[in-house]
């Protein structure tokens, strides 16, 4: 089972992902935490990727690219799926991703959105900034990721639509509410 995560920054995707990953042992896949993985420890592509991350920017496809190829065929046999979190941002990030998974005779099962209105996810950043200390968690950042977000993720939206992949979940709803909605879903595959 192949899952994709989509929604704003703030929507609340690594919460719900951890919870999914446990129950179904998918294999959690966030461009993010593996990004921030290397800035820390420093790599050169850690060291590209921080700059560009610091703007709020995204990282080049190509980068993005290697890492997932990467992670998954480190990750293939030990999980019954992947859980994609931060990826793809774009329509091009997404034909990217099914090329991948075409090389393995893999396929996504179900895009979710978790659907977050805009008011909500500047407090919902400034609280996980405090609560986690990222540094990429500021209202300057945010607003730039949020600019990204709508201008090249939306239209994902109507590229999984398209192919009946799409369920969106109301992300404005208690952690444990939205959990149960998603879980439903999933059961339903």
């Amino acid at each position: 089972m192949n899952l994709i995560l989509l929604g704003p920054p703030g929507a609340g995707k690594g919460t719900q992902a951890k919870s999914l990953c446990d129950k179904f042992n998918l294999c959690h896949l966030s461009t993010g935490d593996i990004l921030r993985n290397e800035v820390t420890e420093q790599t050169d592509l850690g060291k590209q990727a921080k700059s560009i991350m610091d703007k709020g920017e995204l990282v080049s496809n190509n980068i993005i690219l290697e890492i997932i190829k990467k992670f998954i065929n480190e990750n293939l046999s030990k999980y019954q799926g992947f859980l994609f979190d931060g990826f793809p941002r774009s329509a091009e990030q997404a034909d990217m991703l099914d090329a991948i998974l075409n090389d393995i005779n893999v396929s996504i099962n179900k895009v979710i959105l978790l659907d977050v209105d805009q008011s909500i996810l500047l407090n919902r950043i400034i609280k996980r900034k405090k609560e986690e200390g990222r540094k990429d968690d500021n209202e300057d950042v945010l607003k730039s990721r949020l600019d990204v977000y709508f201008t090249q993720t939306q239209p994902l939206i109507d590229y999984y639509s398209k192919l009946k992949l799409l369920e969106k979940v109301d992300g404005t709803k208690e952690i444990i509410q939205v959990n149960q909605d998603i879980n439903m879903i999933m059961e339903a595959i």
